[in-house]
């Protein structure tokens, strides 16, 4: 920022906290967005895909999910960078850069799983899930950028965790409903959809979202805005190296809980997968709330960012290993326990980390949308190492030593960040 220039309210640091109405209502909405996304990629998509080709089904889940995560690594960025020189009026009222965009992405996001649900083909299945991943992807650009254009610094580690629970506790809210509730796999799909719609639209509807004046509007060139997409690591090796560890972590993420219900049922043999799968996913998240509040306020009040990140990334990796050594079901619960743990830990405060890496608030939300490439390209990589990993390569075992080994380097690598303490 510029000594002596004024920069309106969408641009500004944020330096008055955020109150706990706000809080719950982007904690909704976030939980509605990631029962979107992972619903579908832990039950009801593996379900779908093994009625349709049952020989096949691991081949053809990862190319699914593959497709899907590719179509996520373009949209969230694409629809943040628009985002960021969003200037809405409508007669004479003004309104904020983010909201529209979150709230025509959840209505089309949910429109598009409603029409997976109905589909029979391998085709069809890949094409909606895309066209989910797209719109769902777009409000996960324009969600991640509130905290840095409305959350102070100080504040940002707890906030950060409220807000990183939902992204364990809507595959729970979620699974919940499409085997216990909604047990068709297309009414599970509708299910997700409406839910999708209940909590996301009161955040866009109700909070405030400042608009940005057209006096500050970035043109709006295509040729410039794909350039801008690439983000010197030279110029900002701390961003650089955020990226690089986010992607590391999500890649170990997505190698141990892509497969997640086969190697119950193939793995350890369990003798209930889709039960035994929902136990877990309880497991896991217990351990992710207990802690993920928790380390955000100690890093808040510490100051401190990356001692979180490393020791986090050790747990999740000891838990990987113990899956590799031990494939059974009491060690698949205790596995769960650190996980879950160590994820929260990560979640709260690397998100915190990552907003204090950013080059300018001009492109929050676009620089936000290119970290979440770090979230969505190990979607892409995971099914292509996994799917020849569990049929070729040593299975399991051979999957989650991987997952340990990747998760580690990715906690380790953010001794590099310079400035964040």
């Amino acid at each position: 920022m510029t000594a002596g220039i004024t920069l309106p309210p969408a641009l500004a640091e944020p330096t008055t906290p955020v109150r706990r109405s706000w809080v719950a209502l982007i904690f909704s909405a976030n939980l509605g967005v990631w029962m979107a996304f992972f619903t579908p990629i832990q039950v009801l998509l593996p379900n779908q895909v093994e009625l349709i080709d049952p020989a096949n089904k691991e081949t053809m889940f990862g190319w699914v999910t593959g497709l899907g995560a590719f179509a996520a690594v373009i949209a969230n960025p694409l629809a943040g960078a628009l985002s960021d020189r969003t200037c809405l009026r409508i007669g004479d009222r003004e309104y904020g850069r983010r909201h529209v965009w979150t709230l025509s992405s959840a209505i089309l996001g949910a429109v598009s799983l409603a029409i997976l649900g109905q589909q029979r083909t391998i085709i069809g299945v890949a094409v909606c899930w895309v066209a989910a991943q797209i719109c769902f992807n777009a409000a996960l650009a324009t969600l991640t950028a509130a905290i840095p254009d409305r959350v102070p610094v100080e504040q940002r580690g707890r906030v950060s965790g409220w807000i990183g629970i939902p992204q364990s506790l809507g595959l729970v809210v979620g699974a919940v409903l499409v085997t216990a509730v909604f047990t068709d796999n297309a009414a599970g799909y509708l299910a997700v959809a409406a839910a999708v719609l209940l909590l996301a639209l009161p955040f866009a509807l109700v909070t405030p979202d400042d608009a940005l004046p057209r006096t500050h509007q970035p043109p709006l060139r295509w040729r410039a805005l794909i350039r801008s997409m690439w983000i010197s690591p030279r110029e900002h090796p701390d961003f650089a190296w955020a990226w690089g560890t986010r992607f590391l972590v999500q890649v170990g993420n997505a190698l141990g809980t892509l497969f997640l219900l086969y190697f119950l049922k193939d793995g350890v043999k369990y003798h209930d997968p889709d039960g035994g799968l929902l136990i877990l996913i309880l497991i896991y998240t217990a351990g992710m709330m207990a802690t993920a509040v928790t380390a955000g306020r100690l890093s808040d009040r510490s100051g401190r960012r990356k001692i979180f990140v490393i020791w986090s990334g050790i747990i999740m990796a000891v838990a990987a290993l113990l899956l590799a050594i031990w494939p059974s079901w009491g060690m698949a619960i205790f596995a769960a326990v650190l996980l879950g743990a160590g994820y929260g830990v990560y979640l709260a405060v690397d998100a915190a980390l990552i907003t204090q890496v950013l080059p300018q608030a001009t492109d929050r939300a676009k620089d936000l949308g290119v970290i979440n490439i770090a979230n969505s390209a190990p979607q892409v990589l995971g099914p292509a190492m996994s799917a020849p990993i569990v049929v070729y390569l040593g299975g399991y075992t051979t999957l989650y030593a991987l997952t340990a080994v990747v998760t580690l380097l990715g906690s380790v690598f953010v001794v590099r960040i310079r400035s964040v303490p």
